[in-house]
């Protein structure tokens, strides 16, 4: 296959990995009217309904009920790296094996985490409805999530499936009340063209995820090793309720350039440069709609 051919075919697999893989994967389902044509720039559509209106006998139907239109945002991370593969080590042969196994590795390793700590650190910023000093444990985890559920589906009307994302100790603290049995149950969910079997708690889906990933800020390194880290005083998140269809994530890789031995001129190596654009969106009339409950004080909003 022509370096070219397997960029195109590599830079479409790690996309669909990002989806299947990251525990925010279902966020990336909600960006299909987004228009995307690479770099940092993205259209999202944007909806805005007015409510019923008398008729007028004479003046007829009012009008501008509904506004649909595109807004450019800027995806606000621009990250990469470069991977160099010894020719000693990787044939031409074995290199297409070889770049798929590192990157795969490199995405789950890293990226993967990355990405899903960017999303909800954000989201729990953007989210409408906040609650902290909050410690679950197995005495309050069904009242105390049962609660910020019903603020969820009193704000939506009950429409649409929901999703809990909640951190393992809230989640085993849930799984260990006496009260769970009558709530819990295993149901399956939609994420990409996977169908993933998952508990539901009062009928929406419960997606653990490792605290880690579940703080209420970030630093992203640049330089050195890289990789991200909680900024002094994140707060933790124990879980976040939202409609599956509210938040957006856009995760596009750019060009994946792949760089052979001989026309290296650094190295006697492949080398492959790796560029990961990526974004969450939460349009402003969804916000009201987002349930965040955190272990200590509600943070102030500061970003990323």
């Amino acid at each position: 296959m022509a370096t070219k051919e397997y960029a195109e075919l590599f830079r479409a697999l790690l996309d669909k990995q990002i989806v299947e893989n990251g525990t925010s994967g279902f966020m990336e389902d909600n960006a299909g009217s987004v228009i995307y044509s690479g770099g940092k720039e993205a259209k999202i559509p944007v909806i805005n309904l007015k409510g019923l209106d008398d008729y007028d006998r004479d003046e007829g139907y009012s009008t501008g009920a509904v506004t649909y239109n595109y807004e450019t945002r800027v995806l606000s991370k621009d990250r990469g790296r470069r991977f160099r593969l010894d020719a000693v080590d990787v044939s031409a042969e074995s290199f297409e094996q070889a770049a798929a196994d590192v990157a795969a590795e490199f995405q789950r390793v890293k990226v993967i985490p990355e990405i899903d700590a960017y999303r909800y650190s954000k989201l729990s910023g953007l989210a409408g409805i906040k609650v902290g000093n909050k410690t679950i444990t197995k005495a309050n985890a069904v009242s105390e999530l049962t609660a910020q559920i019903s603020e969820v589906l009193e704000a939506t009307g009950g429409e649409g499936e929901l999703v809990v994302v909640i951190s393992r100790q809230a989640y085993d603290a849930l799984c260990a009340s006496a009260d769970v049995q009558k709530t819990l149950e295993v149901g399956t969910f939609q994420q990409g063209d996977l169908s993933l079997n998952i508990k539901r708690f009062n009928g929406a889906a419960v997606i653990p995820v490792p605290q880690a990933r579940l703080k209420s800020a970030y630093d992203f390194v640049t330089g050195d090793d890289g990789g991200f880290a909680p900024t002094t005083g994140a707060v933790d998140i124990n879980w976040l309720v939202m409609p599956k269809n509210a938040p957006v994530a856009v995760s596009r890789t750019d060009t994946v350039k792949i760089i052979p031995p001989e026309l290296n001129q650094f190295a006697d190596a492949w080398d492959i440069d790796y560029r990961k654009y990526h974004d969450l969106f939460l349009p402003e009339n969804k916000a009201a709609y987002v349930a965040a409950c955190f272990k200590g004080a509600v943070p102030a909003v500061t970003g990323d």
